[in-house]
């Protein structure tokens, strides 16, 4: 008999977590969250069993239906007989810091699927729809042996390009109605799309916003630049079910087209790259609020009155945590 999850050493825990069970997975799911050097010691040994899923990035502004969205994807995969995992990051709650759960709640009837795994993480103020954990929480589905993995964004703020190098295939969701309202989307977000999505194409104003974006891509102001995929748009309503097969059937194609193109090791390069100072800025990040706590009061009294300059006062603190010669 099993020891129980909160007793299981690492190996224990590690072999448990790549059988997939699912309270092992919480398990470490939670060290994903967490700065302390024994659960990073766990993740770290988890990214070696990794790298095997197809890992798809859904982002969009809110009201888009990223979320109703990610359901009927995910019920079309697993008709296949593939396991899904979801990784929801919704916007941190002001007052306790956690994931208000949205997203977990609008997918409550997959909840009784073994074939699906959702978690739901906070944003913590990031600027970015993806929190801090969420690459190594797609790490442990990834090992755990799900076949693709969703990361929906918060779809808030424009810094969603991250999810560009986060994700072998980028989806960005559009609502209709917003017609010349997608103009207001930064060119960025728009740009990093592997395929666009109208949601709620039953409304009448869908064929619109379709219309609108395949002129953009026509024109050549959105998309990822030369690799010989062609972006598509693909009007979706989750209400009906049109156009979710089709859209599964572009999922598909652009992953073959990664593998047989030979791009798909350059976005695996490209997330290492990513991932690497990611986590650097995110050492000096907590290494730098750890001596705040500590006090650099006489630095920011210096810098208040203009004694010394935000620069200098930076590299001296940076020289102080010894980061910089």
């Amino acid at each position: 008999m099993s020891a129980p999850i909160t007793m299981a050493s690492p190996d224990e825990l590690l072999k448990r977590v790549l059988a997939g069970e699912t309270r092992a997975l919480a398990r470490m799911m939670s060290y994903a969250e967490s700065i302390r050097p024994e659960h990073r010691e766990q993740l770290a040994r988890i990214y070696g069993h990794a790298g095997k899923a197809h890992v798809i990035g859904l982002t969009g502004v809110p009201g888009s239906g990223k979320s109703t969205l990610v359901r009927a994807i995910t019920l079309a995969i697993r008709a296949s007989d593939r396991r899904v995992g979801i990784v929801a990051v919704d916007p941190s709650s002001p007052f306790s810091g956690g994931a208000i759960l949205g997203d977990r709640v609008r997918m409550t009837d997959l909840a009784t699927d073994d074939g699906v795994f959702i978690r739901s993480l906070a944003t913590r103020g990031s600027l970015g729809g993806l929190a801090r954990a969420a690459l190594d929480t797609a790490d442990v589905l990834d090992a755990a042996g799900f076949d693709v993995v969703l990361i929906e964004t918060v779809g808030v703020g424009q810094d969603e390009v991250d999810i560009a190098t986060a994700a072998h295939t980028v989806i960005v969701v559009s609502a209709p109605g917003l017609g010349d309202g997608i103009q207001a989307i930064k060119a960025g977000v728009l740009e990093i799309a592997d395929m666009h999505v109208v949601s709620k194409s039953d409304r009448p104003d869908a064929d619109k916003t379709a219309s609108y974006l395949r002129a953009m891509l026509g024109l050549g102001l959105v998309g990822r630049g030369p690799s010989g995929w062609k972006v598509p748009v693909i009007p979706t309503s989750a209400e009906t079910g049109e156009g979710i097969e089709q859209l599964v059937e572009t999922i598909d194609a652009h992953c073959a087209h990664l593998v047989d193109s030979g791009e798909l090791a350059e976005r695996q390069k490209k997330i290492a790259e990513m991932r690497v100072l990611k986590t650097a800025e995110n050492i000096v990040r907590d290494r730098i609020e750890a001596r705040r706590h500590k006090g650099i009061g006489s630095l920011l009294d210096q810098t208040a009155s203009r004694e010394l300059d935000p620069g200098t006062a930076a590299h001296k603190l940076l020289r102080d945590l010894k980061l910089e010669p």
